[in-house]
């Protein structure tokens, strides 16, 4: 029975209406299914990297459909543009590639969907900068993440975002999941992450003093940094706006026109746009985007992920991210026989472990969270919290962060990630189409490895667009973007110098994160200044401490309303039908 066979009888045995077919180096899956979790499945199953390109799973969930979260706005703002290159994605690597791509004399175009640029998955993570130690080293995660992890040092200086490099820890238990974490050890050498270390109980003491009492010792990363993630994006986006890039918001795309193996025209709710070329980093549709321009290998199964945010008052119990190994997890502190241990390392081991675990997270705000956990959903723009995954998380991670309660919760928050089934990025030149560059599956290590992703289609793209044209480098490229300043960061001899220069430093908005009007006002005369609630909170932070914005929104909403130069009613939360306000109390009541 030849491998194809034998993945049809497998499959069949899940549902026997799953239809199972080869068509242009791919296996595709159709049919219906009453379970979500069946259709993932089927697409796991389906998988052999070896021999095909992908899966394209179009199995149906009965009775459900996609509601896409379209804008408001329809109008001809964009009709008729011929940019040199198309960006289709605003989140971390359509931006990375934007800021590449700007080094050249170009025209170029990054449309996204959302009222800001790190509207999706990218400004929801932990913000981790991972190490990559479990990733195989054929693996594109690990070819990008590997890269990306070495670019964000000398970035974060350009860009003036904040980053450390403190490390990541994975826990042990027991004395006999060492066996997981020397054969981790081996992957690093192979990998060449440096610095990669066994430290035992005292010595991790050292590295993280609030380290739980049942930690027997763990695998010390010191690569591993933390950054934020929608800082990092806005960075990028508003340098390449410096640097001569269109970022065009609200604008999504609605279907393309080919011809020959070319994409020659991009339709959008703001116009038709004639690129020369596209790139597609448009996240949880990315397999939607390549559909529509005849490329599609891969499929996006979403799966989404909780985070919870304490209070800064215990972010002082973690320096670095600690997480319990998948074994440590697994035995739950059960006594084990050697065939169990056996099966436990291999599952760890596998591409079949699709979470690095729940962490508990030191952030550069000085916070701590917890998350995130894991679950497989049919709807790509589900971001919904809901209270068994939270006390899920909650219980299971005060068991590595001893010293907090459920009292020190200040919010939580969900993302989709963008995985395909072959659990690796998909990060290629188009196979069908010949003027399409593919950046899918972008989920964790994404964040890490956007700026490596970004700067490859930079090239790809020069490539391409040589054949055709000359392309010259921007003389006037300019890679250093100067970040607003922090009040909360400052001495308080920094801060009356500041205030001096500009009152509007002395009046405190959001008294929670010390953020001043003159911090908003600075955001909004930013390159790529964005009037909404959510796109201040994400530059300067107000509303992200305590009260969760209970005092300080209606302040912002103010100065948002002086600055544009319109009523207060007029600003939202985040895009167009996102409403803060309704009207006056008095035209209420009568």
């Amino acid at each position: 029975m030849s491998s194809f066979a034998r993945k049809v009888k497998k499959i069949k045995e899940l549902s026997p209406s799953i239809q199972v077919s080869e068509e242009k180096g791919c296996i595709v899956l159709r049919g219906e299914a009453d379970s979500w979790d069946t259709i993932v499945k089927a697409g796991r199953l389906a998988v052999d990297r070896k021999k095909y390109y992908g899966v394209i799973n179009d199995i149906r969930l009965k009775g459900f459909t996609q509601k896409v979260k379209l804008p408001a706005e329809q109008d001809s703002l964009y009709d008729g543009a011929k940019p040199d290159v198309l960006i289709i994605g605003g989140g971390l690597t359509g931006c990375a590639a934007a800021r590449e791509l700007s080094r050249y004399n170009l025209d170029i175009m990054l449309v996204e969907k959302g009222a800001d640029v790190a509207a999706g998955q990218s400004s929801r993570n932990g913000g981790a900068v991972h190490v990559g130690i479990n990733y195989s080293p054929s693996s594109q995660k690990n070819y990008y993440n590997h890269r990306g992890n070495a670019m964000y040092t000398k970035l974060s200086k350009e860009l003036d975002f904040p980053f450390e490099r403190t490390g990541h820890l994975m826990l042990i238990g027991a004395a006999w999941e060492k066996i997981l974490i020397q054969i981790l050890l081996l992957n690093a050498r192979r990998l060449n992450i440096r610095g990669a270390r066994y430290l035992t109980r005292q010595e991790l003491l050292k590295v993280e003093p609030y380290a739980p009492s049942w930690a027997y010792g763990a695998l010390y990363m010191p690569t591993g940094g933390f950054t934020s993630p929608y800082k990092v994006n806005v960075a990028l986006a508003e340098n390449a706006v410096t640097n001569g890039v269109k970022i065009c918001l609200n604008t999504a795309v609605t279907g393309m026109e080919t011809k020959g193996g070319k994409i020659q025209a991009v339709k959008t709710n703001r116009g038709t746009i004639y690129p020369k070329i596209v790139i597609n980093a448009s996240g949880v549709y990315a397999d939607v985007i390549a559909d529509m321009a005849g490329d599609r290998t891969f499929t996006i199964h979403p799966r989404k992920g909780t985070d919870i945010i304490l209070d800064k008052k215990v972010g002082k119990y973690i320096r670095t991210t600690e997480v319990k190994s998948p074994i440590t997890v697994l035995g739950n502190g059960k006594k084990l026989h050697s065939s169990e241990r056996v099966k436990m390392i291999k599952f760890a081991l596998s591409h079949e472990n699709t979470s690095k675990g729940i962490a508990v997270i030191h952030t550069v705000d000085k916070n701590m969270i917890l998350g995130p956990d894991v679950q497989e959903i049919p709807d790509r723009e589900d971001t919904t919290t809901d209270r068994e995954s939270t006390n899920r998380i909650l219980t299971e991670q005060m068991k590595v962060a001893e010293k907090v309660s459920p009292a020190d919760v200040i919010a939580y928050f969900a993302g989709v990630r963008s995985p395909t089934y072959e659990e690796d990025f998909q990060v290629r030149k188009g196979i069908f189409c010949k003027n399409i560059l593919e950046a899918a599956g972008i989920q964790s290590p994404g964040a890490t490895a956007a700026p490596a992703i970004g700067r490859q289609l930079a090239i790809w793209t020069v490539k391409y667009l040589r054949e055709t044209q000359k392309v010259e480098k921007n003389p006037n490229f300019n890679p250093i973007r100067k970040g607003t300043p922090h009040l909360s960061e400052m001495s308080e001899e920094e801060r009356n110098e500041l205030i001096k220069k500009n009152p509007d430093y002395g009046e405190i908005v959001c008294r929670c994160e010390e953020v001043s009007k003159g911090e908003i006002l600075d955001v909004l005369n930013s390159p790529l200044p964005v009037y909404t609630l959510d796109a201040v909170k994400r530059r300067c932070r107000p509303g992200m401490g305590r009260c969760q914005g209970g005092f300080c929104s209606p302040l912002v909403v103010q100065i948002l309303a002086e600055a544009r130069g319109c009523s207060v009613d007029e600003i939202k939360k985040s895009g167009k039908n996102s409403d803060i306000l309704l009207g006056s109390t008095k035209e209420a009541l009568k």
